[in-house]
């Protein structure tokens, strides 16, 4: 395995925490133009898939036939962290589409954010499938298996024709065939792919420019799609997270997923990453995006500056005095030095 030091965190100038990876990033020829460590590394999605596997409601007439708002359709593409409105979303989906909250597969939950779980705590409210961050998710499964005659009974099956469908479309956007994706089993119970991470980047590329797919019906499912996430971002996550200030640009499209794994694509500069923290964290998500984006000069400062907000580079203690730092030690390759190297 190959991999890089992406981020070193220091207290009083002594190394405390080491996060190591790998980056690819590629260009609208789905050519590698950037790189750090293996690119070829073999990495689940996890929630990074969400946007693809809700490309099936997309492809149908689903959103329009139920009235559903663009605010709630971009519940099916979301790692939602249980806010007062994401449920409220979530309530209004349930009481206009064909499901009942008891067949969704992902488990009850409490809402990931701590203020919303604190308060249902507080309340001695139960958990609920609808809290999960799933959700959304799953009610975009049930909702197309009986609008396409499949059974809901083990719509999480590996088998089951919906996540055949799912493969094959992950397969077209990745440019991997079927026999060489990988499948585990996710946190909510469906199954969840692993492809190269090259092909990871490949796929959010044709996320951020649709005009690099082939099927004009894939295409405009995903124009649709992407619409939605980019007009309601917070709904994809919340305030203060990264999908969400990234998604506020206009021209990003970007979705995270557990255990350290990140996608963002660049409509403007037709280019996708994809990047995979080793050790899982995600604190250092922004660190490691933002770096990207001023490593290749990406020009809308505010998008940069709005991540490095949330992961600022010095370290503060609890009364707010300068304890350390966070530092990005990691410098992108460029296709043309990787030329250059091999020539050597």
């Amino acid at each position: 395995m190959n991999y890089v030091t992406l981020v070193e965190e220091t207290r009083a100038g002594l190394l405390e925490n080491v996060h190591l990876g790998m980056i690819g990033g590629v260009n609208d020829q789905l050519e590698t133009v950037y790189h750090a460590g293996n690119q070829d590394h073999y990495t689940y999605y996890r929630s990074a898939a969400k946007p693809i596997q809700a490309l099936p409601v997309f492809l149908s007439n689903i959103v329009a036939k139920y009235g559903l708002t663009r605010e709630e359709a971009a519940l099916f593409t979301a790692s939602h962290r249980g806010e007062t409105y994401h449920v409220k979303a979530l309530e209004s989906m349930l009481s206009k589409l064909p499901v009942r909250e008891e067949e969704l597969f992902c488990p009850p939950s409490y809402p990931l954010n701590v203020k919303p779980r604190e308060e249902m705590l507080w309340n001695h409210k139960e958990k609920r499938r609808l809290f999960h961050n799933c959700s959304g998710k799953h009610m975009g499964f049930v909702t197309v298996c009986r609008e396409l005659g499949y059974p809901v009974e083990g719509y999480w099956e590996a088998d089951h024709p919906l996540q055949q469908q799912i493969l094959i479309i992950l397969s077209t956007l990745s440019e991997v065939p079927v026999s060489e994706i990988k499948i585990g089993t996710d946190g909510c119970g469906v199954p969840v792919f692993a492809i190269p991470l090259k092909n990871m980047a490949i796929t959010y590329l044709k996320l951020a420019c649709p005009d690099t797919i082939k099927d004009p019906l894939l295409q405009k499912a995903v124009k649709e799609m992407i619409s939605v996430m980019n007009e309601h971002p917070m709904m994809v996550a919340s305030e203060k997270f990264i999908c969400s200030v990234l998604l506020q640009d206009p021209n990003v499209v970007a979705k995270g997923g557990a255990q350290g794994v990140y996608c963002f694509g660049l409509k403007k500069e037709r280019l996708g990453f994809a990047l995979k923290v080793l050790n899982g964290s995600e604190e250092v998500w922004p660190n490691i995006v933002a770096s990207i984006l001023e490593q290749i000069n990406y020009d809308n400062k505010e998008t940069i500056a709005r991540i490095r907000e949330l992961k600022p580079s010095i370290v503060r203690n609890d009364a707010g005095v300068e304890a350390g730092a966070v530092k990005e030690t990691f410098s992108l390759i460029k296709s043309q030095e990787m030329t250059e190297k091999r020539a050597l």
